[in-house]
């Protein structure tokens, strides 16, 4: 039934630039992705993964075709888009996109508190868990990409959103590190029933997942739920 599935995308579309420099990304994709599901998306270099998950995640709109999040359409303007996010998704960035004039503990704070929400002791739990409590007062820039990384999660997961998109969460990380990320990942999907969408290279990090489909030239090849 509808209500099973938290995320379903029907033929989207997203270009970029016009004319001859016109690139089509997604290529009337279709997802459904269950309410609570673990998900992989795998797929070379420039296939279009990293688009598909900015989509999902309400960060860029569509050229055509119909996204619902958690049984609602997802708006066209930048501000509704920006408050669906807010409620309802966790965003781990490729690049962190933390902010280097706060402490990375702050960054986690000022997350929740643009959502209105306390800063309280799940923050430090989050920071031990991922092995960077050592790092929470310092700024980005003085941290290692792998502990950016970890501390990114941290702020994915802070205020419990229904949703976690990752993008390459693992990418950066060594073996020990990679696994401390997926069992939380893994924990915070089953213990908490947080649906996880995660994009990924490694095959190793892909059997965190309870599906993996895979995508290439901006369509998915396998999608059977």
């Amino acid at each position: 039934m509808a209500e099973d599935y938290i995320l379903t995308a029907e033929g989207l579309q997203k270009a970029y630039g016009r004319g001859p420099a016109r690139v089509d990304v997604l290529r009337g994709l279709s997802l459904s992705v269950r309410r609570g599901e673990f998900l992989a998306v795998m797929g070379p270099s420039g296939c279009g993964k990293t688009t598909l998950l900015h989509v999902l995640g309400l960060i860029l709109p569509v050229d055509a075709g119909r996204l619902r999040v958690d049984g609602r359409d997802a708006p066209r303007g930048e501000a509704g888009r920006s408050a669906l996010r807010r409620t309802h998704i966790g965003f781990v960035f490729q690049r962190f996109n933390l902010l280097n004039v706060l402490s990375a503990y702050d960054n986690v704070a000022v997350s929740l508190k643009v959502r209105g929400l306390p800063v309280d002791g799940r923050v430090d739990e989050l920071f031990e868990r991922m092995g960077v409590t050592h790092a929470a007062r310092r700024r980005p820039a003085k941290l290692s990409i792998g502990e950016q990384q970890r501390v990114a999660v941290v702020r994915a997961l802070a205020h419990r959103p229904a949703i976690v998109l990752a993008d390459e969460p693992t990418g950066n990380l060594d073996s020990e590190n990679s696994r401390a990320l997926l069992d939380l990942l893994r924990e915070q999907n089953r213990e908490n029933g947080q649906t996880i969408v995660m994009i990924t290279h490694s095959v190793a990090a892909a059997e965190a997942a309870d599906r993996v489909v895979r995508m290439n030239d901006g369509v998915l090849l396998d999608n059977a739920d």
